[in-house]
């Protein structure tokens, strides 16, 4: 299986007229409200045909190719739906955007065991091999990507540990530097240097959405949750699991066939406040300090 990328386009006219055929437009365009870093519309084409896209600055086009590569990492494990990727692309004509044209999901009606057959495929995705996905090392990705609006690195580690230290809290305490005293900034130090006694190593590297919340799951037309809006990467599947209790959490349900079908290494609830330290640190870092004391309240949780 190789790890493979979508076409980028250098127009959205070159994109309809080589992904639908020669005379193919927009004949109706719907705003899409709801997420706060891209623009998103529902798009009629000229053949009858919707489509999703996102669309955002000619500055921010790294957001739509470093998306695309995350959700076709997930659809290479032919393990849980995603939406069809059609294209990336930039449209240079004056006022210009970057976009990412994606099939359009609209199920409403979920199956009677939606939050059991959600887990058991996430659990597959985890399970499944991760060798295309990481060149030169058991966790990362190919490429930088973002979490959020935020860069996330994902420079290749033969360690878990070793990557989240380096590649996931590292980065966001020094963005938040200006955050800290001197007290706080002791604490960090031992956190990190204390991090191997902390976390343990997984039993094999998994393939991650890497911000599994509410809000980036859909109900496909089959029924069943399909992933969307990932932060990619290959590393331990507790930290999403950790994600997905960070805002409330999923379903009971969800839980119970998850641990059935992949069971959690013991300890798991003694790591999970610090896999979410990261996603903490990173809303500090994009949305300010509301966020501060519960980064805080982490920290002294574990020094």
């Amino acid at each position: 299986m190789a790890f493979t990328t979508p076409p980028h386009f250098t127009s959205i006219e070159n994109a309809l007229t080589s992904l639908f055929g020669k005379g193919t437009q927009i004949t109706q365009t719907d705003r899409i409200f709801g997420g706060d870093i891209n623009e998103a519309y529902g798009l009629t084409l000229s053949n009858g045909m919707p489509i999703f896209m996102k669309s955002n600055t000619l500055e921010n086009s790294a957001f739509f190719t470093a998306e695309a590569a995350g959700l076709n990492a997930i659809a290479q494990t032919g393990s849980i739906k995603t939406p069809h990727i059609f294209c990336s692309g930039t449209e240079n004509r004056k006022p210009g955007y970057s976009f990412l044209l994606l099939e359009f999901i609209s199920g409403t009606n979920r199956i009677p065991e939606y939050w059991e057959t959600f887990a058991r495929q996430l659990a597959t995705m985890h399970q499944s091999s991760t060798t295309d996905f990481v060149p030169g090392g058991n966790y990362g990705f190919p490429n930088d990507n973002y979490i959020g609006a935020g860069k996330q690195i994902n420079t290749p580690r033969d360690s878990w540990i070793s990557f989240f230290r380096d590649c996931r809290l590292k980065p966001q305490f020094q963005s938040a530097a200006n955050y800290f005293d001197a007290a706080d900034q002791k604490r960090i130090t031992k956190l990190l240097e204390r991090l191997d006694s902390l976390l343990v190593e997984p039993e094999h590297p998994s393939l991650l959405h890497g911000d599994l919340w509410s809000g980036n799951f859909l109900t496909g037309n089959d029924g069943r949750a399909w992933l969307i809006d990932p932060a990619s990467y290959v590393g331990h599947a507790e930290a999403d699991i950790a994600m997905t209790e960070l805002f409330g959490g999923f379903s009971p349900a969800f839980y119970s066939a998850y641990r059935e079908a992949a069971p959690l290494q013991p300890g798991y609830h003694d790591r999970r406040d610090l896999y979410n330290l990261y996603h903490l640190l990173n809303h500090l870092n994009l949305f300010g300090g509301s966020y501060l004391s519960s980064v805080k309240r982490v920290l002294r949780r574990y020094v």
